[in-house]
């Protein structure tokens, strides 16, 4: 008995969100748990294509993964110090 292709692609993109979203939660780093977000938010995306609905698909990626996405990045990069930066002369 053969699994329908549709069938093995949809087993395929909920392991990897449930996987990523998983990460998301249990990363440590907030910048790894940033790039679990953006494959969460993608393979969410891949579950409205397979749902023939292509432009909530559209949608997700350019609000969330192109939106929420870069805003989380350019957050973690102007809050994130190096341990000790502002030690650098004190002595």
């Amino acid at each position: 008995m053969a699994v329908p292709f549709e069938t093995l692609a949809f087993l395929l993109f909920a392991l990897v969100t449930v996987g990523a979203s998983l990460g998301v939660v249990l990363a440590r780093d907030v910048w790894h748990s940033a790039l679990l977000l953006g494959a969460a938010l993608l393979s969410v995306a891949a579950h409205y294509v397979m749902l023939r609905a292509e432009f909530l698909a559209v949608m997700q990626v350019l609000v969330y993964v192109g939106g929420v996405l870069v805003l989380i990045t350019f957050a973690v990069m102007l809050v994130r110090q190096e341990p000790d930066a502002g030690m650098e002369g004190v002595r």
